[in-house]
């Protein structure tokens, strides 16, 4: 049996996220747009064609940022308040054997530059600069299973967060382009509400925040409304 395989990332994704705190905790959560940049040797236009008539696709990813940090046996998975341990092998957790994950995303189109391919994709839970090693096409027949049972998450996570802006918020979001899609954006995330479940009853007025594309967002949380009351264009 041979012991080791090499893996050669075929891509990088670009994403808003620049860190993991405010990454959705599944793809399709929020509309999220990425752009999976294809490497050289793996962005030749024939090797896509067909791809542009599936609606999503497949990416399978590593989890690069977490492979210094080994992998667990046991998990305390965010469903379960972080309260209460699983086998790795029954989660989506990072902290894996080999630091693979898998992610369906919306296919928004294929664009080829200068003979380079880009894929734009819509729904993704990756932070920026994650390395891609495969992708294929969601097939919905078979990727779809209408009667499987979801142990301890049975149900799509739902918005935890009343979300408002304070008038600070809305005036610098005014001075951002395009504005109006960056609000839906933060709204849909700060309304999962990202925090770890061992804070959402203690440090009341405590100011958590996220760095999303260009911008730093601030938020407050008080009962189940969270307030936003930054959103600073980050000087590059």
């Amino acid at each position: 049996m041979t012991s080791a395989y090499a893996l050669t990332p075929i891509g990088l994704i670009r994403t808003p996220f620049r860190e993991k705190f405010g990454i959705p905790r599944q793809s399709g959560l929020v509309d999220v747009p990425g752009v999976v940049e294809m490497q050289p040797g793996f962005d030749k236009p024939g090797l896509f064609e067909g791809l542009e008539a599936f609606s999503h696709i497949w990416i399978s990813f590593i989890f690069h940022q977490c492979i210094d940090q080994g992998w667990r046996e046991r998990v305390r998975p965010p469903r379960l308040g972080g309260n209460q341990s699983k086998g790795v092998f029954a989660t989506r957790s990072p902290f894996r054997p080999n630091h693979l994950g898998l992610s369906v995303v919306r296919l928004d189109r294929i664009v080829v530059d200068q003979g380079r391919v880009f894929l734009h994709v819509r729904g993704v839970d990756l932070l920026d600069g994650t390395p891609v090693v495969d992708i294929k096409p969601y097939l919905p027949y078979v990727d779809r299973v209408e009667a499987a049972v979801a142990g301890f998450a049975p149900d799509r996570p739902e918005a935890r967060l009343d979300v408002v802006f304070s008038v600070s918020a809305e005036k610098q979001l005014q001075h951002l382009s395009p504005g109006e899609m960056q609000k839906n954006l933060i709204e849909q995330l700060v309304a999962l509400d990202p925090r770890p479940a061992y804070q959402r009853n203690t440090a009341p007025g405590r100011v958590y925040g996220i760095q999303l594309g260009n911008c730093d967002v601030r938020w407050r949380v008080e009962g189940d409304v969270a307030t936003v009351i930054a959103v600073e264009a980050v000087l590059k």
